[in-house]
This record gives structure tokens, sequence and C-alpha cells, in this order.
């Protein structure tokens, strides 16, 4: 296990490129179950939750090959259709592959979730729209069981936005007998670009982006074909953190600016600059942030992902800001270790009350998940002293290779072995 070492107080400079989205690699691979042949994925981020998805599928019997950026899958030949514990356990998106699975052959055993423990996140509006599509559902030891003839289309209504029950359904529907109608769907950028890869499959999919999509089925898809993954819009928004923590003049490449209006409406109210084009952003950072209140809320509101992050920015800012956690029930944990580092927060409820301070100071600190890991990296950057920050196999499930984008922008930062 790995630690970061992080010397702070230097307003970086430079310029980061952009990885793709994490968030969206994982369901286009997934997609791959749906087709025989070999499918190409372009810009694709070199990261464990990617690699992991890649080994699901190997132990599937599919050839995955990662090369440049870019993974080879060959799903000719599959042998095997479940989906084991001890690789599901670290990654909640391995449920992904149980649509395509149950859609294309009529069956799969695949387990429970895992991934960062930041709220129960339970999968009962996927397996409610399989069984309405015709699939048998049961539990068995921690195993998801799922059984069908050919899937037929349904209208499907989600209680709440879904990205992965969105994702899940719109591949089983996409090679599903008739139309299936999903309501409430989730609106992601993610979403859309699965929904963009499908078609280019030869699926017939409207309404992607949109609370309601329609998704008409057809008798067999094509191999994806050369496809490049977005750019990950939570990166992007996690330097552009940076550079406001740190004071910094960041010029930040191939990212969609696009898919982050509400943080970059937000950001520029607490007095970051930014220039923007279609596909690049320079921001600066002002000498002392602005307090400024947020709520988290499903795309296009403000993300979930960015709620640590931005906690971590608001820590130094000039007055009192107030965030609101509205999606996951258990997504303060990374507070406790910003207080180490001087931080003024009180926590009531689902409230986070931040009264910005002018100094943060390094301190030994504990990623508790993906994005809390994220958050103390952008306020170790900003801290006097020397900052250790500990599990970071967190970050590396979801930032590619962020310790050398750091280091090229003029962060002092080195990774070590981590004897604890």
């Amino acid at each position: 296990m790995d630690k970061l070492i992080i010397r702070g107080g230097l307003p970086l400079k430079g310029e980061v490129a952009i990885s793709g989205a994490k968030n969206a690699a994982l369901p286009i691979m997934a997609a791959s179950l749906l087709s025989s042949g070999v499918h190409t994925i372009r810009h694709i981020p070199k990261l464990r939750d990617v690699i992991t998805m890649g080994k699901i599928l190997t132990n599937m019997g599919l050839n995955v090959a990662f090369e440049n950026g870019n993974v080879s899958i060959n799903s000719s030949s599959v042998s095997n259709f479940e989906a084991p514990y001890d690789l599901v356990k670290t990654m909640r998106a391995s449920v992904l592959v149980l649509c395509p699975l149950v859609a294309r052959f009529g069956r799969a055993r695949v387990s429970l979730p895992g991934g960062c423990a930041i709220g129960a996140r339970p999968i009962n509006l996927h397996l409610m729209g399989l069984e309405k599509m015709g699939a048998k559902i049961e539990l068995e030891e921690g195993y998801v069981v799922a059984t069908a003839g050919r899937l037929k289309g349904a209208s499907i209504y989600f209680d709440i936005p879904t990205v992965t029950g969105t994702e899940n359904l719109m591949m089983a529907a996409a090679i599903a007998q008739g139309t299936t109608i999903l309501e409430n769907a989730a609106r992601e950028p993610e979403v859309i670009d699965l929904a963009n890869c499908l078609i280019s499959m030869g699926a017939k999919i409207k309404g992607a982006g949109e609370s309601l999509i329609e998704i008409e089925g057809v008798d067999e898809l094509k191999p994806i074909r050369d496809y490049p993954v977005i750019p990950d819009r939570i990166e992007t928004a996690t330097f552009i953190s940076i550079a406001g923590i740190t004071g910094g003049d960041l010029t930040l490449t191939g990212c969609r600016p696009a898919h982050i209006d509400a943080m970059i409406m937000k950001l520029r109210d607490a007095g970051l600059v930014f220039e923007i084009t279609e596909d690049s952003m320079r921001v600066k950072g002002p000498d002392r942030p602005i307090a400024k209140d947020a709520k988290t809320q499903p795309y296009p509101g403000f993300p979930t992902d960015m709620q640590a992050q931005f906690m971590s920015l608001m820590s130094i800012a000039d007055g009192t800001s107030v965030i609101k956690e509205t999606i996951f029930e258990n997504r303060f944990m990374h507070v406790a270790e910003l207080k180490r580092m001087g931080a003024d927060i009180m926590i009531e409820g689902g409230t986070a009350t931040v009264k910005g301070v002018r100094r943060l100071k390094g301190a030994h600190v504990m990623a508790t998940d993906l994005r809390a890991s994220a958050s103390l990296v952008v306020a170790a950057l900003k801290a006097e002293g020397e900052s250790t920050i500990h599990r970071i196999y967190h970050l590396d499930r979801g930032y590619e290779q962020m310790d050398e984008k750091l280091r090229k922008i003029g962060a002092q930062i080195s990774r070590e072995k981590d004897s604890a």
C-alpha cells in the first residue's frame, strides 16, 4: 500500500491533460458483452477500477488488452457468466455486467457490489427493472442470480435517478424485444456517452440526457469500433479546486467545460477566474476564495463527487459556507481528516458548516474513499508544512497518475510504500 507525502503552500502553474472518464469507461467496457467480436475503445484511463473491470471480463472468457490509453476486448468467446466476489468487492460498478449478460445469454451470477463506504447504494432499482423485462431474480449467498429468455421491453420508473441503474437497463433494453421506456432516468454525461456508444453499435435510443429515455430493441448489435470515452468531469473539477486553493494558474486541456456548468458557476462566484473554450479552460485562483454554500443534486446540479473537494476549498475561504449532502448518507468521512489539518467544520445530519480559516497545517491523514482522498490532496497542497496521506489506493481507483500530473505543475509530492 502506498502513501503520498505533500509539502504544501506553493501556487501551482502549468498545463494538465484531463484523462478519460472512469464512470464512462466502465459501462462502455461492460457493453462489449452485448455483441460478439473485437471491440476497440479509446481514451481509457489507467485506473484500478478500469483494470478490475478488465479482470472481470477476462474471468468470463473475454480477451482484454490495454495499450497506450486504448483497450481491445474480444468477446467472441464468453465461457463464464459469473462476476465473483473477489473482484466485485472493490468496485460497485461491477454490477454493470449484470444486464448485458442476462440480455445476451439469458443468465448471470453477480456478487453484490462493493466500492467506497459512502452509503448503502442498493441495486434494487436495477433488479426491479430486470424483473419487469421478464427476468427471474434470486439472491443466493451474496450473489444476484438472474435468468431469462429474451428480455421484453417494459415501462420502468426509477423512484430516484440512478446512474448505474439507468446504464444497466439501457444496455438490457438495447437487445430486448420491443420498446423500453426509462422514466426519471439519470441525465449524467456518462449516461449519454454510453448511449452514444450503443447507438454506434446499432442500438435505437432516444432521449439520453433527459429524464425519459426510449429504447427500441434490436436483434443484435455490432462490436464497438474505435469509440473515444469522454473526458473525466470530476478530475477536471478537482484540478479547478486545486487552482483555487493554491492561488494557481492552470490550463486544463482535453476537457468538456459544458459538463460542469454548475461547478464553474459556483467557483466563479467564489472568486476563481475562467477562460473557457469548447475543450479546454484556463483557471486562476484568487488570493483567498469567497465562502459559498453548496447543495449536492443529481446532474445537472452540483455533483456529489465534488462535495469533498469543494469543502477543502471552502475550508480556507473568507467567510462561512454551508454544504448540504443530499445524495449519499455517509459522505462526510473526510471531515475528521480535514479537521486534523486545522479546518473548522461542524456536522449536523447531512449538513456541514465550514468556517474558513487562514491557514491549514500539514498532518498525517487517512483516505476513506475515492473523493475523500482527492479532498485531502487538495487541502494538503495548501497546508503549511508536510502532509502524509495514507491509503491512497482509493485515489488510484479514480485519478490517473495524479501525483505525476501534480509534480509537472510544480507540486512537491512523492509516493512511498506505507509500512502502516
